[in-house]
C-alpha cells in the first residue's frame, strides 16, 4: 500500500491528520507532511479513513 498525495489538490483542512496523526501533519506552514507513505498493511483501514476524508480527493491509497 502506498500513499500518494495531490500537492495541487490540497488545502491542508487536516481531516487526514485528524484520523492518522502519526501518518499524516500539517506543518507551521500549512503544508501536509506524510510520514509513511507506504504504511503497513495492518494500518490500511485507518488510512484509508483518512484518504477518504479529504474533501478535495488530494490522498489517494494506491495498492
Amino acid at each position: 500500500m502506498r500513499i500518494l498525495l495531490d500537492e495541487s489538490a490540497c488545502t491542508s483542512i487536516g481531516m487526514c491528520e485528524s484520523l492518522a496523526p502519526d501518518v499524516f501533519e500539517l506543518d507551521d506552514d500549512g503544508l501536509l507532511l506524510v510520514h509513511d507513505e507506504e504504511p503497513e498493511e495492518a494500518r490500511r483501514a485507518e488510512v484509508v479513513a483518512a484518504c477518504e476524508a479529504c474533501p478535495n480527493s488530494a490522498l489517494t491509497v494506491e495498492g
